[in-house]
């Protein structure tokens, strides 16, 4: 006797947590490209953005595994958390955007500026310079269409999470009575 086929409740995250982690794993799997194919090495904002993909994907797989598992605010809490993490990777895009256009300047760990230079004595300068990334965030390493690496970056991680975002939205509305 076959047991009849049960309709599991669809996934509180549909397709969004699932494409936002697919696209962290791809922009992580590019980002590691131009640095170990394209020899361009990441400056520290780079690493940051990075860090905001693999959040992303984190959040989103979390959100995957709790929509399995039945515990829908859970995974729409994932859900949102992973746009946030997008969003927040947009910003330190943008940011970054700004540095290589001279807009404003970069962090202390951008290698930006000899602030201390002539203060200590030798050793500690030898020190300070060592401990200097040798990439600069302010000099643009890549570009397409006049846009930078961290441009394009940017733009994808403000479009994944505002599609995130929305999908919640949409979902909040279409579950109100009356609709």
């Amino acid at each position: 006797m076959v047991a009849p086929m049960t309709r599991a409740l669809p996934s509180p995250t549909g397709f969004a947590a699932p494409a936002l982690a697919g696209l962290g794993v791809l922009m992580l799997a590019g980002a590691l490209a131009f640095q170990h194919i394209g020899g361009l090495a990441p400056c520290a904002l780079c690493i940051e953005q990075r860090k905001a993909w693999a959040a992303v994907i984190v959040l989103a797989l979390l959100a995957i595994a709790a929509g399995r598992l039945g515990w829908r605010r859970a995974a729409t809490a994932g859900l949102v958390l992973a746009a946030v993490a997008a969003l927040t990777g947009a910003g330190v895009a943008l940011f970054h955007v700004g540095v290589e256009q001279q807009w404003w300047p970069g962090t202390a760990s951008c290698g930006a500026g000899f602030e201390t230079f002539g203060q200590g004595s030798v050793a500690d300068m030898r020190e300070r310079l060592l401990a200097r990334p040798v990439v600069r965030c302010d000099e643009v390493a890549w570009s397409m269409l006049g846009i930078s690496m961290a441009g394009w970056n940017g733009l994808i991680a403000l479009a994944a999470g505002l599609a995130g975002l929305w999908t919640v939205k949409r979902d909040f509305s279409a579950r109100k009575p009356g609709r």
